[in-house]
């Protein structure tokens, strides 16, 4: 019954140094939010076109609307209906009656949104145009054996002293 006891805490000890192995090699990825119309939010008087154009979009980015519920209201539109103001078809109504709106930038192709009580004649849209993800960062090629070792240590090394050190802590509670 203690062998059994010792092999399950090896495994465990086994499994969790392969996660600190992997959360350690990941890459990092993250999504923006952005407020749309930064500290102004989503509001009449607001340059949307000026405000996106400062911004750069990628796919799994979030737009957060932050607006007076009472006054306003988010609508996603087609090009044509963005032009012209048009909300009597939308795609989609992202107003949930909070004033607080999160719309996820999940598809590849350009978006459009409007308010439709009436404020989209006097600006009030906007048009999302979505960037390609940037290639990832290039490594610096290797100059020298020195700097062979640093990638050696960096990515075989450090995750192989955390595998070595959790199985010693496994072995040091099994006694």
């Amino acid at each position: 019954m203690g062998r059994c006891n010792g092999g399950s805490r090896w495994a465990m000890a086994v499994a969790l140094a392969f996660c600190a192995i992997l959360v350690i090699m990941l890459p990092e990825v993250s999504a923006k939010r952005f407020i749309v119309g930064g500290n102004m939010g989503w509001t009449s008087n607001v340059n949307y076109t000026l405000w996106a154009g400062n911004q750069t979009f990628y796919f799994g980015d979030w737009l957060f609307f932050v607006y007076d519920r009472n006054q306003n209201d988010v609508i996603e539109v087609n090009k044509t209906n963005y032009e012209t103001c048009n909300a009597e078809h939308p795609i989609h109504n992202y107003t949930t009656g909070a004033g607080r709106d999160v719309v996820a930038l999940n598809v590849t192709h350009d978006r459009y949104f409007i308010s439709s009580k009436g404020a989209c004649y006097g600006g009030m849209k906007l048009h999302v145009h979505l960037s390609p993800l940037p290639p990832p960062p290039k490594s610096a090629p290797a100059k020298s054996h020195s700097s062979r070792f640093t990638v050696l240590r960096s990515q075989l090394v450090v995750p192989a002293v955390f595998a070595v050190a959790a199985i010693w802590d496994s072995l040091l509670l099994r006694v």
